[in-house]
């Protein structure tokens, strides 16, 4: 008989996640962290004690770190130079709560994925709204599809995408 706990019954689960979370977020403007703070504790929890991990443990707390790290220092940055956030650290636990999932080797991808989709369904969201390219977009719902797409096709820009340039 097997566990209800299948990598299958997670990557569903997380899905499902990652699609509440964009439509909330296009919603609200808002990632929870009533749901982003236990995904990022139960992403480590699952790599460190399942046989059928996702990452090791160790690529897990490297990809949650960077992960928070990398949009934390965008805004950071955007803020000294501008006085204004650039984007939501609810987009960074987003982001720490993907790396526990799928470990450091996937935030090339989710970032690349979640960078292109932000800039061209940012800039649908801007026109189909009627706002200025210096108005805010839920950048959320782009990390969410882009973690969605490492979930189905792990490694896709290497594996596809690059492969086939060389």
């Amino acid at each position: 008989m097997s566990s209800l706990l299948t990598i299958d019954t997670i990557r569903i689960a997380l899905i499902l996640t990652l699609l509440y979370l964009a439509y909330v977020d296009l919603r609200t403007f808002r990632l929870p962290n009533a749901i982003t703070f236990p995904m990022i504790f139960l992403g480590l929890i699952f790599n460190f004690y399942s046989t059928e991990k996702l990452t090791n443990f160790s690529d897990a707390v490297t990809g949650s770190v960077l992960g928070y790290v990398c949009i934390w220092g965008l805004n950071d940055i955007y803020w000294r130079f501008k006085k204004q956030h650039a984007i939501g650290m609810g987009d960074a636990k987003l982001l720490a709560a993907l790396g526990a999932w799928l470990g450091l080797s996937a935030m090339v991808n989710i970032l690349f994925f979640a960078s292109i989709g932000g800039i061209i369904g940012g800039l649908i969201w801007l026109k189909m709204h009627q706002k200025s390219i210096r108005s805010a977009f839920p950048f959320g719902p782009f990390i969410a599809i882009a973690g969605i797409i490492e979930l189905l096709w792990p490694q896709l820009l290497q594996t596809r995408l690059l492969s086939s340039l060389i």
